[in-house]
């Protein structure tokens, strides 16, 4: 047998498998799609199976995402890139944009991320959402989330991306608002959308930049020839770019969204806040990495935006009560190490994307930890009524754990492997104070995610039992426990597989580039030690107050630190001093100038001329003498002028 020719039918099997499976990309996007379209257009014929068919069509999303990753690792690095042409999409005059998808190793990592966790979610919600009578529009909702996403992730142009942006900002505005009965979830619903608005105007200013500088908007025009433009315009783009990534992944300034989003079913918190829809502006911040390399102000900008969300959210998290909105407020903080690390580079990036992995997994797997307590606890989110759990709930307890441990950065769980790369390199990244003032920043918030997480686990799961009598705890159905389990597994062991031998960097090379790695201010291996030296004093902390000693079922009034903290560090109060009341005043004033200005003089002008006319109507007698009189003496008036001309 001629083993040299079947190695090459192998191949060219392989090739035009690969082929198949590449040209065929659209359907990871039509899919779930179609499935939200049968679901919302088929109306209550099919509440029956309507949720079977939106888990099928995720998986089937899945399915075809894993075929695309595997046909990739096939090729060789350099030639792991592909543009799938759909059609031409905006043709006018000098505007040309044809919509196609991109795939390459950065855009394929976030299909499996959101297809694998958004599919174990759909799961999840069959069970979670039983007894709801809408549970099929709520699925609807979630495939068409993840139609949007995948949207967003394989778009070759800004302009196609942003039609995913805004497909899944409507996706989390239906989503949170799910329960609309409740004013509090629709005003919460409101606010998200409404604040993405603004992180949205950056980003579609950036397009018009884009254009204005490059005649194009697709990737492989403009970031190719970013270094071809000056600075300021860089500059402008990218601190644009950042304003939206700002609004889709909570960061500081316009993070008070995340917190009141927890309002929506706890499946939406873990897919959409915890593992995909917030992690957006990362993808957009790394995706656009040419941009912000030739804007050092800009690249500067987001490391300054992830140091101040890191620490802003950890601090906040270190306050909450409620279980699902210490989870938001430690996402925030996660995600603010992701901005951190994008904002330094390539070498960044990775490390980025990497957590950004990590973290979807860890993070989805403890939102649905705390949809399960809440199931076993009548819809309880007050931490401060639970304590000792882990009996009554063990497979929720050992899951959480996992993911407990995990974003700790305790090894060999996987938040070791991506945040502790995160905060080397901080400190080996550029020179005088930043090394420091960022690498000090991220190790500080490692010892913060410590206590505030554990303060979390423990108050839940540990010490003293504070639920009421009346309470019977339980453990969720196995539709619940399976998807916690799997994402627990990944929890422990993701980071090790992405993260030895360099894996998960030499996947991201073809897109984000090598990067000149330098060596840290401080040693690796004291980095390390120092990092897990604070998260045990973190733990040790959380131990001594929330589990050796008794927890108070009523929140003790704190230090006004604490009471900033419980009020998320007056966000909302200093949106409202400088946005919205300003806003008020400036309507009213519109208001007043409009009644009293414009209407005023229009209806002024009106008042006299009526008035005029009707004083001009009483000469109208219809009397012949009268109106003889009137013209003797029209007469009289004309000759005496006359004569008083002539002399």
């Amino acid at each position: 047998m001629n083993f040299s020719l079947a190695a090459d039918a192998g191949r060219a099997g392989f090739e035009a498998a690969g082929g198949i499976v590449q040209t065929g990309a659209w359907a990871l996007v039509a899919i779930p799609l179609l499935g939200s379209a049968i679901l919302l257009l088929g109306g209550r014929r099919t509440d029956r199976w309507g949720h079977w068919l939106g888990v099928l069509a995720s998986w089937a999303s899945f399915a075809w995402g894993a075929l695309l990753f595997v046909d990739l690792l096939g090729l060789e690095p350099e030639k792991r890139a592909r543009t799938l042409h759909l059609f031409s999409w905006v043709p006018a005059g000098d505007f040309q944009v044809d919509a196609g998808l991109l795939l390459d190793p950065l855009s394929v990592a976030f299909v499996l991320l959101v297809t694998f966790v958004g599919s174990l979610i759909h799961v999840y919600s069959v069970a979670y959402m039983e007894h709801d009578p809408d549970r099929r529009r709520f699925f609807a909702y979630l495939n068409f989330f993840v139609a949007s996403m995948l949207l967003l992730v394989l778009a070759d142009s800004y302009l196609l991306l942003f039609v995913g942006w805004e497909g899944v900002g409507l996706a989390s505005y239906l989503l949170i608002g799910f329960w609309n009965h409740n004013p509090a979830f629709a005003t919460a619903a409101k606010k998200a959308f409404i604040v993405n608005r603004v992180g949205d105007l950056g980003l579609s200013v950036s397009i018009m930049a884009m254009f204005a500088a490059f005649g194009a908007v697709d990737f492989a025009t403009v970031l190719p020839n970013a270094g071809k433009a000056g600075e300021g315009v860089l500059t402008f783009i990218g601190l644009a770019l950042l304003v939206g990534a700002c609004g889709k992944s909570a960061q500081f300034p316009l993070q008070s969204w995340l917190g009141d989003a927890m309002a929506g079913p706890t499946p939406v918190s873990a897919l959409i806040h915890a593992a995909t829809m917030v992690t957006a502006g990362v993808y957009l911040v790394v995706r656009s990495g040419p941009i912000f390399e030739g804007a050092p102000n800009a690249q500067l900008a987001v490391v300054i935006v992830g140091g101040i969300t890191l620490m802003f959210g950890a601090v906040v998290g270190c306050a909450k009560d409620d279980i699902k909105k210490a989870l938001a407020a430690s996402t925030m903080s996660q995600i603010g190490y992701m901005m951190l690390a994008a904002g330094l580079g390539p070498v960044g990036y990775v490390f980025a994307i990497f957590h950004l992995m990590t973290h979807g997994f860890f993070k989805a797997g403890m939102f649905l930890g705390a949809g399960s307590v809440m199931h076993g606890m009548d819809d309880s989110v007050d931490m401060r009524r639970f304590g000792s759990l882990s009996g009554a709930m063990k497979i929720t307890w050992l899951t959480f754990a996992a993911g407990w441990l995990a974003i700790l950065g305790v090894p060999p769980f996987s938040g070791f492997w991506s945040k502790d790369g995160i905060i080397e390199t901080a400190f080996a990244t550029g020179e005088g104070w930043r090394p420091w003032v960022f690498g000090g920043t991220a190790l500080v918030g490692a010892g913060l995610t410590a206590f505030y997480m554990s303060r979390l686990f423990f108050m839940t799961f540990h010490g003293h039992k504070r639920w009421p009598a009346e309470a019977e705890p339980h453990e969720s159905p196995a539709l619940m426990t399976w998807p916690m389990i799997i994402l627990a597994v990944g929890s422990v062991g993701l980071g090790a597989v992405l993260g030895l031998g360099g894996r998960f960097q030499h996947w991201l090379e073809p897109v984000t580039g090598t990067g000149e790695e330098h060596a840290p201010v401080v040693p690796a291996t004291v980095l390390i030690v120092a990092t897990l030296v604070l998260v045990a004093c973190g733990v040790a902390l959380a131990w001594r107050q929330y589990w050796s000693a008794p927890v108070p079922e009523t929140a003790p009034t704190g230090s006004l630190v604490t009471r900033a903290a419980r009020r998320d560090l007056y966000q909302d109060d200093v949106n409202e001093a400088v946005f919205m009341l300003p806003g008020q005043y400036l309507t009213r004033s519109l208001v007043f100038v409009d009644n009293k200005g414009v209407d005023g003089a229009v209806r002024g002008l009106a008042a006299v001329v009526g008035g005029l006319g009707g004083r001009m109507r009483r000469w109208q007698t219809g009397l012949v003498r009268s109106y003889a009189a009137s013209i003797l003496a029209g007469v009289v008036v004309v000759v005496l002028g006359v004569l008083a001309v002539r002399i």
